[in-house]
C-alpha cells in the first residue's frame, strides 16, 4: 500500500439542494470517499442556486446532515448579487462565476455583472470562473485591473492553455485546473461513449487539444473532477444534460500517467492535495491519509461505484491504482469497497475558519 495526503478536489456538483435523483451530499461524499477524496468544493448551481444567504443556509444545513467527508461551498455570483456575495466570502470557498456554457440559471450575459462582482469580491478570495475561448480573456482582464485572484475551471483547450500561460509569465495571480476527461478523452471518444453521453461542458476538445495540455503540465495547478451527475436515462434523452461523474475514477485515471511517466507521484500529490488546499485556503485536515493499492489493475464497473447516477464514461476502462482505506481525522472512513463514514461526519472547512 501507498500511503498519500487525503486528496482534495475543487470541483464537484453534489446537485444538493434541488436534484436527490441524480446525487446528494450523501452518496456524493461516499463516492468522494471511494475516490481518495477527504474534501470536495460543491459547485452553487443546484435547486435553487447558492447565491445569499438565505441559499447558503440551506446547502450548509444539506451538508451539515449528509456529508461523510469534508467539504466547502462555493457561492454563485448572479445578475444583481456582488454586494451581498462579497459579504459571505468568508463562508465559502469562493465566488464561481459563470461566463459560459453552463447548466442552470447563474450565467452571466453581460458584462456589467461581471465587472461588479470583480469589483466587489475581497481581494484575499478566489474568483473561480468558467470561461472558454474569448471569455477567458476577458476574465483574465477582470482579474488584471482589479487585481483579484482568478481560477480557471476545467481548461480544455489549446488555446486557453497557452493564454493562461502568458497571463502567467506577465505576473498575473491566476491558477487553474484540468480535468481527467479532458487529459484522457477526446472528440475522437464521442462516438462510443454515444449521443448523449458524450454531452458535457466544455465539450470534448480536439485530440491535439488533449495533447497541449499534457504539453502544459507545469501551467495547470489541480486536477479537478468536475464531477457532475445526471442518470443514464437523463443522458440518454431527448435533452441529454452535460456532465460526467469522476469522482471514483480520477485517481486511477491520472495513476496511468505517472505509470507513462508523464507525471511523478510527488506532482499529482501536488495538484489533488497541496495546491487545492493553499489555491482556497483550506484548513489542515489533521490525522488524515489515504492508502492506495497499485500492485494491479482493477476494471471500472458503474454497477460498482457509489455515486447515485448510475453510469460512468469510462466504463470498462482498466485502472492501475485503487483506494483501499480512506482515514479522516484518525478514524477510517472507507475501507475495501465499505463505507464506514456515517452521513454528518464531514465538516465544512470553511465554517471552521470563518468563526
Amino acid at each position: 500500500m501507498i500511503r498519500l495526503p487525503g486528496l482534495i478536489d475543487p470541483h464537484v456538483h453534489l446537485r444538493d439542494p434541488g436534484e436527490p435523483h441524480k446525487e446528494d451530499f450523501d452518496s456524493g461524499t461516499a463516492a468522494a470517499l471511494a475516490g481518495g477524496f477527504t474534501a470536495v468544493l460543491a459547485m452553487p448551481n443546484t435547486k435553487p442556486p447558492v447565491t445569499d444567504q438565505a441559499t447558503l443556509g440551506l446547502a450548509r444545513e444539506a451538508g451539515r446532515q449528509r456529508a461523510r467527508c469534508d467539504y466547502a461551498l462555493f457561492l454563485g455570483g448572479a445578475a444583481e448579487n456582488a454586494a451581498t456575495a462579497a459579504s459571505l466570502a468568508a463562508q465559502v470557498a469562493g465566488l464561481k462565476l459563470y461566463l459560459d456554457h453552463t447548466f442552470g440559471p447563474l450565467r452571466l450575459d453581460d458584462l456589467e455583472s461581471a465587472r461588479s462582482h470583480f469589483a466587489a469580491w475581497p481581494a484575499d478570495r478566489r474568483i473561480a470562473v468558467h470561461a472558454e475561448g474569448r471569455s477567458l480573456a476577458f476574465a483574465l482582464l477582470l482579474s488584471h485591473l482589479y487585481r483579484r485572484p482568478l481560477h480557471v475551471c476545467h481548461v480544455s483547450r489549446r488555446d486557453e492553455i497557452l493564454l493562461i500561460r502568458a497571463a502567467r509569465e506577465r505576473g498575473l495571480a491566476v491558477t487553474c485546473e484540468a480535468t481527467p476527461h479532458h487529459l484522457f478523452l477526446s472528440q475522437d471518444d464521442a462516438a462510443a461513449l454515444g449521443g448523449g453521453r458524450a454531452e458535457v461542458r466544455p465539450r470534448l476538445a480536439a485530440p491535439s487539444d488533449r495533447e497541449a495540455l499534457w504539453q502544459n503540465l507545469a501551467v495547470i495547478d489541480c486536477f479537478a473532477t468536475d464531477h457532475a451527475p445526471h442518470t443514464g436515462p437523463e443522458k440518454d434523452g431527448a435533452q441529454p444534460p452535460p456532465g460526467f461523474p469522476g469522482l471514483e475514477t480520477a485517481l486511477g485515471l491520472m495513476w496511468r500517467a505517472v505509470d507513462d511517466g508523464r507525471l511523478t507521484l510527488d506532482e499529482l500529490v501536488r495538484r489533488m492535495h497541496a495546491n487545492p488546499r493553499r489555491i482556497f485556503d483550506l484548513p489542515v485536515q489533521a490525522e488524515t491519509w489515504i492508502e492506495v493499492d497499485a500492485s494491479g489493475p482493477w476494471e471500472v464497473r458503474a454497477s460498482e461505484l457509489h455515486s447515485r447516477c448510475g453510469w460512468t464514461p469510462f466504463e470498462g476502462w482498466r485502472l492501475p491504482a485503487r483506494v483501499r482505506r480512506v482515514t479522516l481525522r484518525g478514524r477510517t472512513a472507507f475501507q475495501d469497497g465499505k463505507i464506514e463514514a456515517a452521513p454528518g461526519n464531514g465538516r465544512d472547512l470553511r465554517a471552521a475558519v470563518s468563526v
